[in-house]
């Protein structure tokens, strides 16, 4: 049975890599911290909230996205002007 790290990662999926660092630490861990950041940013004033025009621009532009995306795998052929 693998031991368990002072990050409550066991040895066997932390294999070769750093114990240190925000990516090593437990998932609530990490909830917890970017909580406090997210949290931080809006009551300083500088978190980017998105109104509903750009919230739909966003949306429009990944909806273009995924439409190229799936017409370039549909056919492969690569095309040239």
């Amino acid at each position: 049975m693998a031991q368990e790290n002072e990050n409550n990662t066991t040895d066997s999926t932390n294999k070769g890599s750093s114990r240190r660092g925000f990516a090593s630490m437990d998932e609530d861990k990490q909830r917890e911290i970017a909580s406090k950041g997210g949290k931080a940013a809006h009551e300083k004033g500088t978190a980017h909230e998105f109104d509903s025009a750009e919230a739909a621009e966003a949306g429009r532009k990944g909806g273009q996205a995924r439409q190229s995306n799936r017409q370039n795998s549909e056919n492969p052929q690569i095309l040239e002007e």
